[in-house]
């Protein structure tokens, strides 16, 4: 008489039934899909080369200058958001409160659009620092503050109390507290979640495109679409996603060991 499976045995069974079927579906929708035309029209060998060096040195620098900027702006503004938020002057946190919900509850292409066209049209003759790479640095960062100074704010609330205490104690005014012990411990805590901001708005960049940019402005989601209607072809897409990867995927690796890291930390 056959001994019953045991409680690991059957995770195990179970397991292999799940990889099984997992390996199925994914034979099935290779042996439907019609390769020579996904071929012809992502992976054209020679039309992917002709968009070196321009992807990289133009698309993908503008990228990752539209982010950082956008990023650098974000966490200033997110910092101050943040702490008018934990503010005892209860219209600063009314303020904080009221930014922090519209601008998280908003679509990120109609805060693009606001900046674009309604301060132009709001403050007529004045321009916005920079150019486009102001005008993307402010939309992105208008809309990463919105998150950051959450992610700030419960990183502060997360340092224990008694480091408040400890730095009073010592002679230190509450605004000296905060800005040389409390903030750089709440940092520390929050460099994952941040990390992972960062990834988001390098994807959210490629709003760029309706600002409306000159060729050299460009980033890779504009410059894709570009090639791909010049080309009737959808490979110059598929290189400007390749890296969009190239960039994410390390990113989104340093996220999961920071976030190892401060695991065994705590």
């Amino acid at each position: 008489m056959t001994s019953r499976l045991t409680r690991r045995q059957r995770r195990r069974v179970w397991q292999g039934v799940q990889y099984a079927l997992f390996v199925a579906v994914l034979a099935l929708i290779a042996s439907y899909a019609d390769w020579g035309r996904l071929q012809n029209q992502f992976a054209q060998k020679d039309l992917a080369l002709r968009l070196f060096p321009e992807i990289i040195t133009t698309a993908l620098r503008n990228t990752v200058v539209y982010t950082l900027s956008g990023f650098l702006l974000g966490l200033v503004l997110g910092l101050v958001i943040a702490m008018m938020r934990l503010s005892s002057v209860a219209p600063y946190r009314w303020v904080a409160s009221v930014y922090i919900e519209l601008f998280r509850g908003l679509p990120a292409l109609l805060i693009f659009i606001f900046v674009g066209v309604a301060v132009p049209l709001a403050f007529p003759g004045t321009e916005i620092p920079g150019g486009t790479y102001g005008k993307v640095a402010l939309g992105l960062g208008l809309v990463a503050a919105a998150y950051m100074a959450e992610t700030i704010r419960a990183g502060i609330q997360a340092v224990p109390k008694g480091q408040m205490e400890a730095a009073r104690s010592l002679g230190f005014s509450h605004a000296r507290a905060m800005v040389s012990v409390i903030i750089p411990q709440a940092f520390r805590i929050v460099i994952p979640p941040l990390t992972n901001e960062l990834v988001l708005l390098f994807k959210d960049s490629s709003l760029v495109l309706f600002l409306g940019v000159t060729l050299q402005e460009r980033e890779l989601t504009k410059f894709g679409r570009d090639l791909a209607s010049q080309t009737a072809n959808s490979t110059p897409i598929l290189v400007a996603g390749l890296c969009y990867l190239l960039v994410t995927v390390p990113l989104s690796f340093v996220v999961r060991r920071l976030e190892a890291r401060a695991d065994k930390a705590t």
